[in-house]
């Protein structure tokens, strides 16, 4: 004799049947990505690079400046497996960044006097921003980019 299914039964079964035709499970996870956003990448990159978008695994990104869109190009696939291990799957395949407004840059904005600022005020403002960024493999990656930029600049 067959067991009757109870209301509840087959309204989970529906649910379940719809979400899979919808694909909506691989959606949720891709929207995992806005909590977990500032944790990963951590404070500094956050204030300077918003995730925007996801579509079938690519990440748009806004970042305040052409500069910061530089440098973020250099730690894609690090900021993508970093991504992708605090979600526990492959959700972020790409990461696309794009140059715009983002709406807390007027609390990271440097004053003019800093853009002028003498050598061991910058090895300062470099020693800070380092210190603040809590992954050692990010802030690593940012030290290499500012000895190269350094570099760079005493060519000139």
């Amino acid at each position: 004799m067959a067991k009757k299914s109870s209301p509840i039964d087959t309204l989970g079964m529906v649910l379940d049947q719809s979400l899979k035709r919808l694909d909506l499970s691989t959606r949720l996870d891709e929207y995992a990505v806005w909590p977990v956003w500032d944790e990963v990448v951590g404070q500094v990159i956050a204030r300077n690079a918003h995730p925007e978008k996801i579509r079938n695994g690519t990440l748009f990104v806004k970042v305040s400046s052409p500069v910061w869109m530089q440098q973020l190009q250099f730690m894609k696939d690090m900021i993508i497996d970093k991504l992708n291990h605090r979600l526990k799957g492959e959700v972020v395949k790409n990461l696309f960044f794009m140059v715009g407004r983002i709406d807390t840059i007027a609390e990271t904005a440097e004053p003019a006097e800093h853009l002028a600022a003498p050598e061991s005020a910058t090895a300062q403002i470099n020693d800070d921003f380092l210190e603040s960024i809590a992954d050692p493999e990010i802030r690593n990656a940012f030290r290499k980019l500012l000895k190269s930029h350094s570099r760079r600049r005493h060519k000139n």
